[in-house]
């Protein structure tokens, strides 16, 4: 089961701010795409939010293109940011990227964002969002969110 980012941010608002936030505090992130071989590749990415979906704009002939071509899953991990304080927590989103060719949707995010051109651009399907911060400086916290399903979370000491 997937669900887009608007279906997320219906279901569980407070979580998908905070990751929001997390994603704006910084321009690149980190996205996890499977190599032909199937070993992990990580690279820098900018993410957008826009319409209700969480959108990937890639240079066009990009490894990471060309690896979500192939297979479409993917992890996105937010920038942890400068020191280890990680305000607002650690966000991980896992899912599938769909390229999207479609000229309409394709020319909207091109009057929104500007990218150079000719460019790759995928939507986001979420198999997961999940968020990992410390409370009380005594607790890991790790929230757990799938689509169907409600918010679980996890406290360890």
């Amino acid at each position: 089961m997937t669900s887009n980012w608007a279906a997320f941010r219906s279901a569980e608002p407070e979580l998908a701010r905070t990751a929001e936030e997390r994603f704006a505090g910084h321009i690149h992130h980190v996205l996890a795409t499977l190599r032909a071989d199937g070993s992990p590749r990580t690279s820098g990415l900018e993410v957008r939010f826009l319409a209700g979906e969480l959108w990937f704009g890639m240079m066009t002939g990009s490894l990471k293109a060309l690896d979500l071509r192939r297979d479409p899953r993917f992890a996105l991990q937010t920038n942890p940011g400068e020191g280890t304080g990680m305000a607002g927590g650690d966000i991980r989103v896992g899912g599938r990227a769909v390229e999207v060719e479609d000229g309409a949707a394709k020319a909207a995010y091109v009057r929104e964002v500007e990218p150079p051109e000719p460019f790759h651009l995928f939507r986001t399907e979420l198999t997961e969002v999940v968020r990992t911060y410390v409370e009380d400086e005594k607790y890991l916290v790790v929230e757990i969110w799938r689509p169907g399903e409600p918010l679980r979370t996890l406290k360890r000491t």
